[in-house]
């Protein structure tokens, strides 16, 4: 999702033109924001681990789809809902992009790439996600210009709303539109624990095709990078530099990343912890 583009700024703190504004100390803020990261991070490991330590799952490998319009047959691990993905995670994120293990299905068209783009852009939780970022970022005084308070907050937040928008429209439809690139997230849903994460962190680089085939993932790289250089388009002047706006790409790509994680080992904590009541 892109959902944190504005984070990337929180870690170059900005001396405010005006210095009768108070508003909470930058440190103070990127303190805040870097200790929830991490705090949030670790809970996500231990979920994961919790879960692959209770799941019996045997190593494979993931079948290529093909483009065809077919499911493929069920398997042992499919019967047990092992590997299943849900629509949401914990029922509030949208779990649109990802797909159940040992799954075939039909080449999205460019209009199915707009939809999907459309769905996790205006889903009703990225304006609770917007909203926690403005606040972050708010607090870590990442852009001095917005000012804090009411108006402040606002600012912040449509910023963040249209980062968002911005980047999974560049991502999810735009460029995989152009390049026929599969914007899906295919579950491994087999193996070890350190398979199944390098096999996540490495969709950041590798990809499908339309028609099935694996490529270097110009969507995420090429996507994430465009949406970093629009969003200087609604920024202040003071704040377009080469530096932020590679902070803002990199930074997505990251969570990108750890995205693709969760959603691989989301399955196996429905599963183990809930009892596939998610």
């Amino acid at each position: 999702m892109n959902q944190t583009l504005m984070l990337a700024n929180n870690s170059v703190p900005a001396v405010s033109p005006n210095p009768t504004t108070h508003h909470l100390p930058p440190r103070g803020g990127l303190r805040l924001a870097r200790h929830g990261c991490a705090a949030i991070a670790l809970a996500l490991s231990l979920l994961a681990s919790t879960a692959f330590a209770q799941s019996t799952t045997e190593e494979d490998s993931q079948p290529k789809a093909d483009g065809a319009n077919t499911t493929l047959a069920p398997t042992p691990h499919e019967n047990d809902d092992d590997g299943k993905q849900s629509k949401r995670i914990l029922w509030v994120f949208p779990n649109y992009r990802a797909v159940s293990v040992g799954t075939q299905l039909p080449a999205l068209s460019p209009k199915e790439k707009f939809w999907l783009a459309t769905q996790d852009s205006f889903d009703y939780s990225a304006f609770v996600s917007a909203g926690i970022i403005a606040g972050v970022s708010q607090a870590s005084g990442s852009y001095p210009e917005f000012l804090q308070g009411g108006k402040g907050f606002g600012r912040y937040y449509w910023h963040a709303v249209a980062d968002q928008t911005v980047g999974n429209y560049m991502t999810e439809a735009i460029v995989p539109s152009l390049t026929r690139e599969d914007p899906r997230y295919y579950t491994l849903g087999r193996g070890g624990f350190f398979k199944r994460t390098g096999y996540a962190v490495s969709r950041l680089l590798i990809t499908r095709t339309d028609s099935g085939n694996r490529t270097f993932n110009i969507s995420e790289i090429v996507g994430n990078g465009a949406g970093a250089g629009i969003s200087d388009a609604y920024y202040p002047s003071r704040e377009r530099t080469w530096t932020k706006t590679g902070q803002k790409w990199v930074t997505q790509i990251a969570l990108d990343g750890a995205f693709n994680t969760l959603k691989e080992f989301w399955p196996d904590i429905n599963q183990a912890i809930f009892h596939g009541k998610y």
